[in-house]
């Protein structure tokens, strides 16, 4: 049981249960409002994630094409994933550029992360300059990821059209890269 102590304004957890632990874990947390009703909320507490702009030398975007199970189809995306227990972001975001790119980076720079209303879960997005294609990839036994080089302006026009996932952290990264035009 947790004990309501929130300052005014401020919804207080009460209680909080597990409801699955797989390769997205969801929380029921129960929380007091100012007000003294109680309300219960699905929380997506999955881990930690980062996804990693990658810009070669040329000036390319080394972006990745895979299935997408909640769109149901192939959709274009920047490589990453979820950080392993005890892993750093940065570590983890050089750690999913080698293995869905088969890239390394000269430079990779974590430029922030995003909170979504009603997830635990940070989303960190990274910047990676002088990407090239030094090894072959790395995939777990599920992932089936083709690297693809597009330019800028051709990213930002998939991004408009709703054909990239991840895109709050694909803007964000673009942004802190200067590339939004």
């Amino acid at each position: 049981m947790l004990e309501p102590s929130a300052p005014d304004g401020v919804w207080a957890p009460v209680t909080e249960s597990l409801l699955h632990d797989g390769w997205h874990r969801l929380l029921s947390r129960t929380y007091e409002l100012p007000d003294g009703r109680r309300v219960e909320w699905e929380l997506d507490a999955s881990a930690d994630c980062v996804v990693v702009l990658p810009l070669t030398p040329e000036g390319e975007v080394v972006c990745i094409s895979q299935f997408r199970p909640g769109p149901d189809r192939q959709m274009l995306t920047f490589p990453g994933g979820i950080l392993d227990p005890g892993e750093g972001v940065r570590d983890a975001a050089i750690r999913e550029l080698r293995e869905e790119t088969g890239y390394t980076a000269d430079s990779l720079e974590v430029v922030g992360h995003l909170e979504r209303g009603s997830s635990t879960q940070k989303s960190y997005a990274a910047v990676a300059s002088g990407c090239r294609p030094t090894a072959s990839q790395d995939l777990d036994e599920w992932e089936d990821c083709t690297p693809i080089l597009m330019s800028v302006e051709d990213v930002r026009r998939v991004l408009r059209a709703g054909g990239m996932t991840g895109s709050h952290l694909v803007y964000f990264a673009l942004d802190h890269a200067g590339l939004l035009g």
